[in-house]
């Protein structure tokens, strides 16, 4: 589009030195070159499309898996997929986030894999390995989406201090100690 904005300005420019040096013969010449120059120089008006920011929804939609996912995406993406593959697609997302911000703290492993295997940390877990996945599940799809979402920070749920959750039916000790930032469908979420 700039290259035409440029040429129009270059014919605008070379209309504008050719009436400069021609010699109208006639008046009605003179108002035909006049017009020309004007109708170059006129005003080019188009509208620019503001792309909004896309839905949760649109972008879950749109992913496309194509099977390059590292082992940190796989590890998050089962971390979803069994915390919160019931789930509202903005409590999968909110579940990826405390993964993640446990790997930012500086408190929890430094991988997302350290993170989700971690001992007593994820009830699914069991001897730091995870249960099979079935991956040809519509749900394994959503989370592989959810966990790219939430590593490109596409959206965000939950704030970077949040650092625990829990389901809602139970009661931890430890939730009475933190401070409760958010419930969002079956999980309640603290910093």
């Amino acid at each position: 589009m700039y290259l035409f904005f440029r040429a129009a300005g270059r014919a605008a420019a070379l209309l504008t030195l050719a009436a400069m040096f021609a010699s109208p013969s006639t008046a009605a010449d003179a108002q035909a070159t006049t017009a020309a120059i004007e109708a170059t120089q006129s005003v080019v008006t188009f509208d620019v499309a503001v792309q909004k920011p896309r839905s949760l929804q649109d972008m879950v939609a749109s992913y496309v898996d194509f099977g390059n996912a590292d082992e940190e995406q796989l590890c998050l993406a089962k971390a979803v997929y069994f915390e919160a593959r019931g789930e509202s697609l903005e409590g999968q997302l909110a579940v990826a986030q405390v993964v993640l911000n446990r790997v930012a703290s500086g408190v929890f492993p430094g991988t997302v894999c350290g993170v989700v295997t971690q001992r007593a940390q994820f009830s699914f877990i069991r001897g730091g390995k995870f249960p099979p996945v079935r991956t040809g599940d519509a749900c394994w799809r959503k989370a592989l989406a959810i966990a790219d979402i939430a590593r490109k920070k596409l959206a965000n749920e939950v704030a970077p201090d949040v650092l625990w959750y829990h389901a809602s039916y139970v009661a931890p000790s430890w939730g009475r100690r933190l401070t409760r930032c958010a419930r969002i469908g079956a999980h309640i979420f603290y910093s």
